[in-house]
């Protein structure tokens, strides 16, 4: 059981459900629908990528110098498997593997080299991302010069992936209400032994990797994606999440930076409390866009003000969990799934409708729009089975990227300091160090400012009502990195470069030409 860290009637839930997730195809957590089962295609040998001349020590010569061999995969893709080392401090102990997938630049003109894409999460499949998604993922113009190149990061996906769980322990995990009241000992004990039996099982089906899943590694993997590509210089367009891979890996190799494009940033400053305020206060802050705009229109459920509203979402809230909804599949709604099937459709003001839709149901009583939305987001599929590894993934990267704490007179402070700043959500987001206490990997990382002193300039876009990096996350990393530009949408949803057309034109006009503005242009389209 995890604690966080839409009117168009029923007829259409599925459809809202296939919208949002591409809405949320760059969320915090990210989830989509796409068949996983095999990569397609005939799998013909096609082309091999001659890797770039590298200065390394010996002992990682051998996965610098390595040839990728690209097979079709169909749909015009190509698809590899690099080998990276499991322990990047002790490179031939063990190895893993990193799948990827390229879509060849399609245009007549020049051939820019590769843009490797991630989409967040962290556990996002940049695989699926670029083969599933991949006018979402980037334009035409950069398809035209840019072998785009989705992969999957060290522990996800396709690549050496984490396994903890399977379908019906992962459902009791993510969807069991918990006894007793939220925040009793009782609560508390339940919530530690769950928490301790999920890190169990990871450690038990995932005991060599569950340790080096850190952002570190896999920016350093990324260094070596690069070289086996054959650039001498990493382009990368990196979502949500993704940013902070990107951030970390010019911090390490800024002298290899090319262009470097964040979107949707984490500020590499930021503790784990700062992340869970920061985010509390960016879904509430939606929530209250979305309440001003709902009670506008005849068909919103609320009625008051859009205090009084809010105060009734947290009265939704609380009543869940003291007499939990049964949904048809016999799973109940609590607080925490009904949280997530909340902020689903904040990640795009688009699905505002839906969500509406939602509330409605929920007060009437029912649990089933509300357990499709939670699904959605959770990657649950409608059979009971998770089309990826997508909760475990984030949730052992996170343990190794922040530090955590289970003092309770620190916990009991940072409780209150989330209600305070998030009065509706905050008490519904507490307590989220716990799964990452008892997690067997501690992380030796220490947030630091990246200045990437010497790096390329890189553009970080940040949107002004984003609520999973919030803006004041891009204005700080932008302001940290010594050629870092700082692009802003102002408008609602997470990220920018997919929605908003003026973004998109200096994104590709840097990676096109290079081309930097002379100052932020304060996108409003």
């Amino acid at each position: 059981m995890t604690a966080h860290t839409p009117r168009r009637r029923r007829r259409s839930v599925s459809l809202a459900v296939a919208a949002l997730a591409v809405a949320v195809l760059v969320s915090g957590c990210s989830t989509w629908f796409v068949d996983r089962s095999s990569s397609g295609g005939s799998e013909r040998p096609v082309a091999e990528s001659t890797p770039a001349a590298e200065d390394v020590d010996a002992d990682l010569r051998p996965f610098y110098d390595q040839v990728l061999s690209w097979t079709d995969c169909g749909g015009g893709f190509q698809c590899a498997e690099a080998t990276a080392p499991l322990d990047w401090q002790s490179p031939s102990t063990s190895e893993i593997k990193l799948a990827l997938v390229k879509h060849p630049a399609s245009g007549p003109g020049e051939r820019l080299g590769s843009l490797l894409v991630n989409p967040g999460g962290p556990g996002g499949s940049g695989y699926d991302f670029v083969k599933d998604s991949l006018s979402f993922a980037v334009s035409d113009t950069l398809q035209a010069q840019y072998d785009v190149v989705g992969f999957d990061p060290r522990g996800v996906g396709r690549s050496s992936a984490i396994s903890c769980l399977t379908g019906s322990e992962m459902d009791s995990y993510l969807y069991d209400v918990l006894p007793g009241e939220r925040g009793s000992q009782q609560w508390l004990d339940a919530y530690t032994a769950s928490s301790t039996q999920f890190a169990a099982s990871c450690e038990k089906n995932s005991p060599e990797l569950l340790g080096h899943v850190d952002t570190v590694s896999a920016a350093r993997d990324l260094d070596l994606l690069r070289a086996t590509l054959g650039d001498s210089k990493l382009n990368y367009l990196g979502y949500s999440y993704g940013t902070f891979l990107g951030s970390t890996y010019a911090d390490l190799y800024p002298q290899k930076v090319g262009r470097l494009v964040l979107d949707g940033a984490l500020d590499p400053t930021s503790s784990n409390f700062d992340v869970s305020v920061g985010q509390a206060v960016g879904f509430e802050n939606a929530m209250k866009a979305y309440m001003a705009d709902c009670l506008t229109k005849s068909s919103c459920p609320f009625d008051g003000s859009v205090d009084d509203g809010m105060a009734t979402i947290g009265e939704l809230l609380a009543q869940v969990d003291a007499s939990p909804i049964r949904a048809g599949d016999g799973r109940q709604l609590g607080s925490s799934s009904l949280l997530t099937a909340i902020i689903y459709p904040l990640y795009d003001a688009t699905a505002w409708d839906f969500l509406s839709d939602m509330f409605s149901d929920v007060m009437a009583g029912s649990a089933d729009y509300a357990m499709q939305f939670a699904d959605g987001y959770n990657g649950r599929n409608p059979d009971g089975t998770y089309s990826d590894n997508s909760t475990e993934a984030f949730t052992a990267i996170n343990c190794l990227d922040y530090q955590y704490t289970n003092d309770p007179a620190v916990v009991q402070k940072q409780n209150a300091d989330l209600v305070a700043a998030a009065p509706t959500i905050g008490p519904w987001w507490s307590y989220g160090d716990i799964s990452c206490d008892v997690w067997p990997d501690k992380s030796t990382r220490t947030p630091h400012a990246v200045t990437a002193q010497g790096a390329a300039p890189i553009i970080v876009v940040g949107t002004t009502g984003d609520p999973a990096t919030p803006y004041a996350w891009a204005e700080g990393l932008a302001g940290q990195l010594s050629s870092g530009q700082l692009v802003t949408f102002v408008g609602e949803g997470h990220t920018a470069y997919g929605s908003s057309s003026c973004v998109k034109g200096v994104v590709d006009a840097y990676f096109i030409s290079g081309t930097v503005p002379a100052s932020d242009p304060r996108c409003t389209s």
